[in-house]
């Protein structure tokens, strides 16, 4: 148990999630203010006493139109930095979405690091630890950040999900977790050793070719069986929804029953058309990481939003216990 009291702050645009996450620590959600000037410019401070406190602090960093990611890591970076100012014994950040996360290495000549330059400004300003959830590379995170890191994966919600629509829906159908690529191959293993004893069944596994160059995608090679198996793709995120179209066209061209798509983050941009015009995925589904604000409303009633505030709770509580 942590010698210091518990102080759990949910920015703006983050508020819903960090309501549910706060109800399942059984902890009130802490008062602060947020004031924005005409210039763009913005003040946020505690309206509570945080001195000697484990001060945890929640913002998905996402874009939206009220706010741009840029502006809601400006508002992160400085309330942390205000808590230390405060006396805050530690202030652990809690980005159920972590923007910059995928730009971890130089793939051009003179390409920028990012997450490497966000840990520095996470480090500039105090941060004493990180929590964030399916971050699209773990040990480049791990590497970037020498701050304590906590990663919540989710496969474990996701295989607890699909292990119970496939009971209902695919009884008895044989099961194979598919990789877009093959950078997220370790992601779809531990969604297929999570869903292999919910199901009491061995489940198979198969990895799509990617090639990605001035933000072109090509590769079409699917390795691995998927015929007359019921193929659930997995990616950390959806932007356009392009890379799981390609992904469950090649299944369904490989034989596949039926193609069930699953990501953490769902930012389906410009409303991912082609996502959701394709009969080659049977069902789509992401957590509450980003809200589905892009998304037309016919399109909306399509997906299934998986609620990830417990283990959010219980990650916030395990950090806690070990400070």
């Amino acid at each position: 148990m942590s010698r210091f009291p518990l102080s759990f702050f949910g920015l703006q645009g983050s508020r819903d999630i960090a309501e549910r996450i706060a109800t399942r620590l059984e902890v009130p959600l802490a008062r602060h203010e947020e004031r924005s000037f005409e210039d763009g410019e913005h003040k946020t401070r505690a309206l509570e006493q945080v001195r000697g406190h484990d001060v945890f602090v929640l913002h998905a960093l996402y874009g939206e139109p009220a706010q741009s990611g840029n502006d809601k890591l400006c508002r992160l970076l400085f309330f942390c930095g205000a808590l230390k100012d405060a006396g805050a014994a530690r202030v652990t950040a809690i980005t159920p979405y972590l923007c910059y996360a995928r730009k971890d290495r130089r793939t051009k000549p003179n390409d920028p690091v990012t997450t490497r330059y966000l840990a520095g400004l996470f480090e500039a300003v105090g941060f004493d630890a990180l929590i964030a959830l399916e971050v699209h590379n773990v040990a480049a995170i791990e590497n970037a950040f020498r701050m304590p890191f906590w990663h919540i994966e989710t496969a474990p919600l996701f295989a607890s999900h699909f292990a119970a629509a496939l009971r209902n829906q695919s009884p008895g159908q044989p099961v194979v977790v598919v990789s877009p690529d093959a950078g997220g191959a370790k992601r779809a293993e531990q969604l297929r050793q999570s869903l292999e004893p919910m199901l009491h069944a061995d489940v198979g596994s198969a990895t799509m070719e990617k090639f990605r160059s001035g933000g072109v995608v090509s590769g079409g090679l699917l390795a691995g069986e998927v015929r007359g198996k019921v193929a659930v793709i997995v990616d950390d995120l959806i932007s356009t929804g392009g890379t799981l179209v390609r992904a469950a066209e090649a299944c369904r061209a490989a034989g596949a029953t039926r193609v069930l798509a699953a990501a953490a983050h769902g930012l389906f941009i410009d409303g991912a058309p082609e996502l959701f015009a394709t009969p080659a995925i049977d069902g789509i589904t992401v957590t509450n990481t980003v809200p589905p604000f892009r998304l037309a409303a016919e399109a909306a009633l399509r997906l299934t939003v998986l609620d990830v505030s417990d283990a959010v709770a219980r990650a916030i509580a395990a950090c806690h216990d070990a400070g």
